[in-house]
């Protein structure tokens, strides 16, 4: 596996995550459902797709996951509109699988990485 493929991320509103912390489980989105797989960002594609998708949020964090721990159901597959391989992952994904919880920082731009929450 790429270096860049080691860990896998999924971005959610810090409410999201909250809930999912309660539950156990992180709620696939309305996106997810239609695809049939949750969508996820390498750690080089992750700030890019929080500047297209999430403009609007103040309380984004990117959860960690580790992409060998997800086995055969995730898969890096082609994403024609950015034009490169994105993470795909056909299983529910819970809180329990997730290492660590960085915090963006939103800029002028765009988004940053902060710090870790957990």
């Amino acid at each position: 596996m790429a270096d860049d493929q080691t860990y896998v991320y999924r971005l959610a509103q810090l409410t999201e995550w909250r809930a999912a912390q309660e539950s156990g489980e992180i709620p696939l989105r309305d996106i997810d459902r239609v695809d049939g797989y949750f969508h996820l960002s390498t750690r080089a594609q992750l700030l890019e797709t929080a500047r297209l998708h999430f403009a609007d949020a103040n309380d984004l964090v990117a959860l960690e996951i580790e992409a060998a721990a997800l086995g055969d159901q995730l898969k890096f597959e082609w994403a024609q509109k950015r034009g490169e391989a994105f993470p795909h992952y056909y299983g529910a994904l819970h809180v329990k699988q997730v290492r660590r919880v960085i915090a963006l920082v939103k800029t002028k731009t765009g988004f940053e990485f902060g710090g870790d929450l957990r």
